[in-house]
């Protein structure tokens, strides 16, 4: 069982590219370190938001947990540090995956 995490950013205006070349530096090596798979990451350049989802194995509970110890890394705090808030509104909702195929 995975536990997966949409989520959906709606950037300050004019930081969508320095968000993006920021995410693509930071998140493939913090976020997996620290036992999450990122799913997918789409950027929506005219309309200024940032789409992606992260998983992680088990319920609801061990993702956040396992959340909770990401958030007080040392991995994330450099990853963050000196960056400015280039988000404007989050939107950050579990969601259930269903089958694709019959």
């Amino acid at each position: 069982m995975k536990t997966i995490q949409l989520r959906r950013y709606t950037l300050v205006e004019g930081e969508y590219d320095a968000f993006v070349a920021w995410w693509t530096e930071w998140m493939p090596k913090v976020r997996p370190a620290a036992g999450f798979t990122i799913e997918f990451a789409y950027g929506l350049r005219e309309s200024n938001e940032f789409v992606w989802a992260v998983s992680a194995e088990g319920d609801e509970e061990a993702f956040l947990a396992l959340e909770k110890a990401y958030m007080a890394s040392d991995a994330r705090a450099e990853a963050f540090a000196g960056v400015p808030q280039r988000v404007a509104e989050y939107n950050i909702r579990f969601v259930t995956e269903y089958p694709t195929t019959a």
